[in-house]
């Protein structure tokens, strides 16, 4: 069970994780920035295994992999949005950052209580109970996600 955090549309990967925390890679410094410039305490308000909710065009801007790493960082479990900027999208796949499309965003409230089903495709809000479906995950996008990331599923496939 995941605690909902809500954003509205064309969250930018300046909000997730701002430039000026660009200079480092540590990802223990950008989980403690991350949607800072939208809630300065986010960071601390939020518990590992949350999850972000937001409307279209999630992680529009530019094609840093700060923003996935940081959200992931964080302990964000997964991000429910009607869309995603299409680079933000492939590399939340590449870093293990399970990211679904959900149409009916906009009945889910901050708090709310959400359960993933992937293997079902369902989301499951306990807190309305109420169910959604989200859009299906390729299978290849899939195997990514279940093996944390594309390193570590080349490195599964390679039998390192």
């Amino acid at each position: 069970m995941a605690k909902a955090w809500k954003f509205a549309d064309d969250i930018d990967t300046d909000i997730i994780i701002a430039a000026r925390y660009l200079n480092t890679s540590d990802e223990n410094v950008l989980a403690k920035h991350i949607m800072e410039d939208a809630d300065k305490d986010f960071s601390s308000k939020i518990s590992v295994s949350d999850l972000i909710v937001a409307g279209e065009n999630f992680g529009c801007g530019s094609s840093r992999e700060h923003a996935p790493i940081a959200l992931k960082a964080a302990g964000i479990s997964a991000v429910l949005a009607k869309s995603f900027a299409r680079i933000f999208y492939r590399n939340s796949f590449n870093i293990g950052l399970p990211i679904y499309e959900v149409a009916e965003v906009d009945s889910i409230a901050e708090g709310d209580e959400i359960e993933i089903k992937p293997d079902e495709k369902k989301i499951i809000n306990k807190t309305k109970n109420e169910e959604y479906d989200f859009k299906p995950i390729p299978e290849f996008m899939q195997e990514l996600i279940d093996s944390g990331g594309l390193i570590e599923y080349a490195k599964k496939e390679m039998g390192l």
